[in-house]
């Protein structure tokens, strides 16, 4: 069965060392603090939360492992990327790389911890091209010019990622790709959208792009990153209603995966370790 074409990605949760270095990183850069308790903070824009942080100062780094290779945060238009560039460029937020994937716009940039982001736009989809069938994503040069004359064209003062920003998408270490389909597509009923040969899989709901990005980058085989391992604790998918989450459910389990209840929804697991919080909205 496939998943409900109106699925969406909720929030990201990261481990971290220092959270008020990490809280500075993110509201600088847009998020909104939304609230903050001990050891953790909550962050988004335009009334919804997006980056959950949490401290582990008894934690450490890893690499080679499964986990996160970006996040990647979703502005509603190309003026709102101009003015992200804009802003960062005058925050002196290093800016990583950039590129024009046919579908989208992206910047990448990576957090002091070495947590890796991608803020971008889409482009519509009416614009989207699907020679034979298969839709185009590429790389391509990055419009710096145009990205940032269509900022410089709104008249909106920069408070930070507007009202519509999303998580639009992740993009996972993964020990094995074919597992990892197995899960995402077989499983939770993602389609498939396109394979980069052995090392890089994308899938979605809804003929979106992707909503999911994996690969074996880290190394084929690469283990799962220990419980205290700083980056990423697990990320969310949610789906429309409560009927929706028990027929993913449902499915989960006739696929042999261990499902385990929690107050937000469901907690499971992908084959490379990577956590996956399943709810309702």
């Amino acid at each position: 069965m496939t998943i409900h074409p109106q699925t969406r990605l909720g929030p990201v949760h990261l481990r971290v060392a220092d959270l008020p270095n990490l809280v500075n990183y993110y509201t600088t850069l847009g998020l909104h603090l939304r609230r903050r308790s001990g050891q953790q903070a909550v962050l988004g824009a335009g009334g919804l939360d997006l980056l959950v942080l949490s401290e582990r100062p008894d934690g450490r780094r890893v690499r080679g492992t499964s986990g996160l290779y970006h996040f990647a945060i979703l502005l509603p238009t190309r003026a709102d990327l101009g003015r992200a560039l804009r802003h960062f460029g005058q925050s002196a937020i290093p800016v990583g790389g950039a590129s024009d994937h046919a579908v989208s716009e992206a910047l990448y940039l990576t957090d002091p911890e070495g947590n890796g982001i991608e803020i971008y736009r889409d482009r519509p989809r009416s614009e989207w091209r699907y020679p034979n069938g298969q839709l185009v994503i590429n790389t391509t040069p990055f419009d710096v010019e145009g990205v940032l004359a269509a900022g410089d064209a709104s008249d909106a003062e920069w408070d930070g990622f507007p009202a519509g920003t999303l998580i639009g998408h992740i993009h996972l270490h993964v020990g094995d790709i074919d597992a990892t389909e197995g899960f995402y597509r077989d499983a939770l009923g993602f389609d498939l959208i396109t394979r980069y040969g052995p090392s890089a899989t994308f899938l979605s709901a809804g003929g979106y792009h992707h909503h999911l990005g994996a690969n074996t980058w880290a190394g084929v085989g690469a283990p799962p990153a220990p419980d205290n391992a700083w980056g990423l604790s697990h990320f969310t998918i949610e789906v429309p209603g409560r009927q929706a989450l028990s027929e993913v459910r449902a499915q989960l389990e006739g696929a042999g995966v261990s499902v385990n209840e929690r107050d937000a929804g469901y907690f499971v697991r992908d084959p490379s370790g990577n956590g996956v919080l399943l709810r309702a909205v």
